[in-house]
């Protein structure tokens, strides 16, 4: 093969070297800011295909999507003064690229240090204003709404980065302080379920003393009711008894005396001693037999 023939891919490498120092990419996803002699000269470099000069211009080019940082869990003092131990995460992304490249050296581990650090001083700041509940369960929300805000505000001004949320995973309390809570939770519940026994008992005793107070109230009522009823019976038998013996007195005097003979010689064991005269015989002295 001619040397004439290696000329054309001599030239075409030469000018792959010179388009790959010449020319760069900026994708959508990505943030990038021109260097003229290491300063910065063009920030926030839109997407794209641009040219540098070789040699005079470098490029530094940063993803632009939203990143997470899992900050170290830290112990913050409540106004209470009470330890918590919280696990706390932060979203963010590069809002200003010539700040961030300024302030970071464009490093993401140097980034996320620098933003770790606010987050803890703000963390402390807004704990340390707030009881244990209000941290916890009271007003939450409302803290972690405050702490992005406040953050976002500074890191925008001093790293360029845009804070988008900041949350709490997790608070818990100090691992030699847990076991003394859970023994007082303990001890607390024994005396909240002591207490309701107690009630109930005393509950108990008055619904059985209510329940003894109708039974006698019912046994008197239906005791009253009975004896009322009978002295009614008994009123009107008698009643009838008299309207009946008044049309016949001498068969009413015989039917007395029949009962009296009944009920006196009802037991053998007996023993009655009479006159034979007595008017007590008056009937028997008069039967005869057949």
């Amino acid at each position: 093969m001619k040397a004439s023939g290696f000329i054309p891919l001599i030239v075409l490498a030469m000018l792959a070297i010179v388009a790959s120092n010449c020319l760069f990419v900026v994708r959508e996803i990505d943030k990038a800011v021109l260097l003229t002699f290491g300063e910065v000269t063009s920030s926030d470099v839109a997407p794209g295909l641009h040219f540098k000069i070789p040699g005079m211009n470098s490029v530094r080019i940063f993803d632009g999507r939203l990143k997470t940082l899992d900050a170290p869990t830290e112990s913050y003092l409540t106004s209470e003064k009470n330890y918590l131990e919280v696990d706390s995460y932060a979203k963010w992304r590069i809002s200003n690229t010539a700040l961030f490249y300024t302030a970071t050296s464009g490093d993401e581990k140097i980034a996320n240090n620098l933003l770790a650090q606010r987050i803890n001083t703000g963390l402390r700041n807004e704990f340390g204003s707030r009881t244990k509940h209000e941290v916890v369960s009271g007003e939450r929300d409302q803290l972690m709404t405050e702490i992005t805000a406040s953050l976002n505000k500074i890191t925008k001004e001093q790293l360029g980065i845009e804070v988008v949320d900041v949350r709490v995973k997790k608070i818990e309390l100090p691992e030699q302080v847990s076991g003394n809570v859970y023994t007082r939770m303990a001890s607390e519940r024994q005396q909240e379920a002591q207490q309701l026994r107690s009630t109930g008992r005393e509950i108990a005793e008055g619904i059985r003393a209510d329940a003894d107070r109708q039974k006698i109230v019912i046994e008197a009522e239906a005791y009253r009711d009975a004896e009322r009823s009978r002295g009614e019976g008994d009123a009107l038998a008698s009643t009838t008894y008299a309207a009946a013996y008044s049309k016949d007195p001498e068969f009413y005097e015989f039917t007395r005396s029949l009962n009296a003979y009944r009920e006196t010689f009802a037991n053998s064991g007996d023993l009655l001693v009479l006159s034979p005269d007595s008017e007590f015989f008056k009937y028997l002295k008069q039967s005869k037999a057949p």
